[in-house]
């Protein structure tokens, strides 16, 4: 490989390295900085939390880590004694901070009920994503990138950028993030970037064999059962390309299975052959239906979702719906049905 090409593979870009230096000229030595993702934190929202938390503390800043939801329990070895993670303590873990920086969102309404707490703070709120920004973006400066395969990407280059170092837990969090992001390497935003600093962080100290253990195959017996019950209800609809599956309220109680084991679920009807679009609906009870949404070939899912307020990437996207899910899933499989026979106009 020419010499030249590998530097830029594993260098920020010069857009990259400008808002990083903007973005950074606004925090501040001693102050205590709150960092949050989007309810039912994944792979990189966790891994680009930590990590960002130690890369900072190495200048002098404190950081709090205050989620919508529960710290993921298969993403608790990323933490340790150097991060505070107050997730529990909820909107009053932000009543402190002297800023917020939010990762892998730009919509305000995907921070649950800290939402509203966020939309009255008086401090200065960032933004570190790689989506397209909602409808209510959430902060003012920001370090965005849609061509990013993950905010740990980003991330990363916020360390090389400031010239942080990446100690082998940093390394570790940085590699979580970008292996769930591409699917174990496997997804269409998997770059040769992508690879080339997985090359880096591998280099740091990170172990493959034992991110593979601790991410993928530490599955309960309970996530088959629900599996198996699951895929006995799938649809698959080749006349159109889509198939879709769902889950009833309850059923994570019924087989003792936390919400982060449901990560992936989606990914059987959408491997099944001339699938285009695969949804998965999840009864969240309370009347709320949460979709996820999967996509190969040219269908752009991130523009179906936002017809419900929904968004994220063209081929892996979420949305939240309220209703009851046979309602839900009706009118969401109705209007899938036309967006892919080319029937329904984009939102």
């Amino acid at each position: 490989m020419d010499g030249a090409v590998a530097d830029g593979l594993l260098s920020a870009s010069e857009a990259r390295r400008a808002a990083i230096h903007q973005w950074f000229a606004a925090l501040r030595p001693g102050s205590l900085v709150a960092l949050s993702t989007h309810i039912n934190a994944d792979g990189d929202g966790c891994g680009s939390e930590t990590a960002l938390a130690r890369l900072l503390a190495q200048r002098g800043i404190r950081c709090r880590i205050v989620n919508p939801t529960p710290w993921p329990a298969m993403f608790e070895f990323l933490l340790g004694d150097d991060v505070e993670e107050a997730s529990a303590r909820g909107a009053a873990a932000l009543a402190d901070v002297d800023a917020l920086i939010v990762l892998d969102i730009n919509d305000v309404r995907r921070l649950g009920h800290l939402a509203d707490t966020v939309r009255q703070l008086t401090v200065p709120v960032s933004v570190i994503d790689h989506h397209v920004a909602g409808d209510e973006p959430v902060g003012m400066l920001a370090v965005t990138d849609t061509a990013a395969c993950a905010t740990g990407e980003l991330v990363y280059d916020i360390a090389i950028t400031l010239g942080l170092e990446i100690t082998p837990a940093i390394a570790q969090s940085l590699y979580a993030a970008i292996l769930t992001d591409t699917g174990s390497f496997r997804f269409s935003n998997t770059s040769p970037r992508a690879h080339g600093v997985a090359a880096l962080l591998l280099a740091a100290g990170v172990n493959p064999e034992e991110m593979y253990r601790r991410i993928y195959a530490q599955v309960s017996m309970g996530k088959l059962q629900l599996l198996r019950e699951a895929l006995g209800a799938l649809v698959s609809e080749p006349e159109v390309g889509l198939s879709y599956i769902s889950l009833e309220a309850g059923v994570t109680d019924r087989y003792d299975v936390t919400s982060e084991e449901l990560d992936g679920i989606v990914e059987h009807p959408r491997s099944i052959a001339g699938t285009r679009m695969a949804l998965f609906f999840r009864d969240l009870g309370h009347g709320k239906v949460k979709v996820s949404l999967r996509s190969t070939g040219d269908v752009d899912v991130q523009q179906f979702a936002r017809r419900y307020g929904g968004g994220g990437h063209r081929k892996a996207s979420g949305a939240m719906l309220a209703g009851a899910l046979d309602a839900v899933r009706t009118q969401v499989v109705h209007d899938a049905r036309a967006y892919l026979r080319g029937e329904l106009a984009d939102a």
